[in-house]
């Protein structure tokens, strides 16, 4: 069985970050993904080294010079056979190239061309350079994550470039198609990273509008401020994540600390909190990770270790989700979601720069001396 977007034909603009991991969720769901690289990533690269690259699995590769009218002419034949075309260059790029939506639609008018950006294809910073934190930053998350007295906290790119980015570039792909199969025409999406990051963002945005979320960073019960969510440190230098939110499942954790008997402040008076963080702490110092989650294996109380990439594979219920797998060597996390007819799959590993030129210009309709033509005048590589 094959993934929910089997026959989809995606071609994808080689780049970074978000548009290359968008089009790799594409590519796990079942979509035949072409991604176009440089012909100067060709030398060096092989299977060996390209395996690695996880967020370029999938795809095939084929090398192209955009520079070159007649590599813009290949590109637009691959378009005109495709569903979705994806591109994450600064606006008027794709345009100068001669491979903007304009052009491709032409073309194609039931292609959906999808765009990602960091700031959007119109605004006054839309032609301005950026990275996930600034993406963030300017949105309103960065300013209330980090702990009370401290400077705003990077958390990864993660919420940018991959959750308000690539992730809603996958989305608005799908959301395209599935209106397609309506209208029979395509359409341009513009998913823009500032975007994704406000979205995100609309449970704390609204409960901060209405006044249920404090402006001062670690003051809340959601970014630290709480003694019942917090990371706490244990007796071998490991770490213990807590989210006993729920009174039923703080009561559990209570008991696993062994103060159940105790008398407590109540858990939502919020002036006792750090005080209750140093009790916490102490406790939780007096035993190790692994004992802890001895303690907590019975106990419905929101207990989890901090693993580290190499610890979380082995975790028994990643384990048997098979939420990691070893591709080729390479510990990687699985596709997702998960589908009970059409399951999404790795069906390559990542390919090197322009492993697949010859093939895809053949299923594309060019001839071996036509292929050779453009290979001697490095067109494609």
């Amino acid at each position: 069985m094959a993934g929910p977007l089997e026959g989809i034909r995606v071609v994808e603009i080689a780049g970074l970050g978000p548009a290359p991991f968008g089009a790799m969720v594409l590519a796990d769901l079942g979509a035949d993904v072409v991604v176009v690289d440089r012909p100067d990533h060709v030398l060096g690269a092989s299977p060996e080294t390209a395996k690695g690259n996880v967020y370029a699995r999938g795809r095939r590769s084929i090398a192209v010079d955009l520079k070159r009218t007649e590599g813009v002419e290949v590109v637009r034949t691959l378009a005109r056979a495709a569903d979705v075309f994806v591109e994450g260059f600064r606006p008027g790029v794709m345009e100068r190239l001669g491979l903007g939506p304009e052009v491709l639609r032409a073309d194609n008018p039931r292609l959906v061309y999808a765009r990602m950006t960091g700031w959007g294809q119109e605004g006054p910073l839309a032609d301005r350079a950026g990275h996930d934190l600034n993406y963030l930053g300017l949105a309103g998350p960065l300013a209330h994550i980090g702990r009370r007295g401290q400077p705003p906290t990077p958390p990864l790119n993660l919420v940018a470039d991959f959750g308000g980015g690539g992730m809603l570039l996958a989305l608005g792909v799908c959301a395209a198609l599935v209106e397609r199969a309506s209208s029979g025409e395509g359409q341009v999406v513009d998913a823009a990273m500032v975007d994704g990051v406000a979205l995100l963002a609309a449970p704390i945005a609204s409960a901060y509008m209405l006044g249920y979320f404090n402006a001062e960073r670690g003051t809340n019960w959601l970014d630290s401020g709480a003694h019942y969510y917090e990371v706490y440190e244990t007796a071998d230098g490991g770490w213990l994540s807590v989210g006993a939110i729920e009174p039923a499942f703080y009561a559990n954790l209570l008991r696993g600390l062994g103060l159940a008997g105790e008398d407590l402040p109540d858990q939502q008076d919020a002036s006792q909190w750090p005080a209750m963080k140093e009790r916490f702490a102490a406790v939780f110092r007096t035993r190790t990770r692994d004992e802890w989650m001895e303690v907590f294996a019975q106990l419905d109380a929101c207990v989890a270790p901090v693993l580290t990439f190499a610890e979380a594979p082995q975790h028994p219920h990643l384990r048997a989700r098979s939420t990691y797998v070893d591709v080729e060597g390479i510990v990687q996390p699985a596709p997702a979601p998960r589908f009970d007819r059409t399951p999404a799959s790795l069906s390559r590993p990542p390919a090197p720069a322009g492993h697949h030129t010859d093939e895809v210009l053949a299923e594309a309709g060019y001839d071996a001396a036509a292929i050779a033509g453009l290979r001697e005048r490095g067109v494609v590589a």
